[in-house]
């Protein structure tokens, strides 16, 4: 599907719809939620199947994702305590809701990855292919320093697009661009309000 941008942004892309400064007016919560999630499952750089580490450090809420040696795979455990991963804040569950409806989805979200991004840190392309559940869209959410984010096809060799996303935007994709191969480019030095870094929320309905 099709969807308008509803804050007057070019990219266009069937399945994918940027909602810009959605999240804005709910930043204070959500950084606050992010505070308390990090403070019962700390922020860590996990290791790669092939042995590297990643230079993004993440924590979890609700189902979280996890990677290892082992591979990469969803967990309601935190394997660094052992312990459930925190519980998704309820104004985590009404953004990712309010957004995916705006993007023509019915979607509730049974966990949220979120990165910490620090200056040079980057993702590189990749697929969200590990949930049980492919009807259900992606919700991404920016918070802090601007983020050059790319977005390209089902393969990984198909041209790619680069949207700068700013603090408070969201992009939501599914149907068709449900399996999008997207990363991020190197996070740029620089200020804002939060930090000198970017987080990055993602929703998924992973089980």
């Amino acid at each position: 599907m099709t969807q308008p941008d509803l804050f007057g942004d070019s990219f266009a892309r069937d399945g994918v719809t940027v909602l810009r400064r959605f999240a804005e007016s709910d930043d204070v919560a959500l950084v606050a939620a992010i505070d308390a999630i990090a403070a019962e499952a700390p922020f860590r750089r996990m290791t790669v199947p092939g042995g590297g580490q990643m230079s993004v450090a993440m924590t979890n809420a609700g189902v979280g994702w996890v990677t290892d040696a082992q591979g990469y795979r969803y967990s309601g455990e935190d394997p660094v305590s052992g312990k459930l991963w925190p519980d998704l804040p309820p104004v985590f569950v009404d953004l990712a809701q309010r957004a995916a409806a705006e993007a023509g989805f019915d979607f509730t979200p049974d966990g949220c990855l979120i990165n910490l991004y620090a200056p040079g840190a980057r993702m590189g392309l990749h697929q969200d292919r590990n949930e049980r559940d492919f009807s259900a869209p992606i919700v991404s959410v920016s918070l802090g320093l601007p983020a050059r984010f790319q977005f390209g096809g089902l393969r990984r060799s198909d041209p790619v697009e680069t949207l700068v996303l700013h603090h408070g935007d969201v992009v939501v994709w599914g149907g068709p661009a449900r399996k999008a191969f997207h990363g991020v480019l190197t996070l740029k030095p620089g200020h804002h309000a939060i930090g000198g870094h970017r987080y990055n929320l993602t929703f998924r309905k992973a089980l």
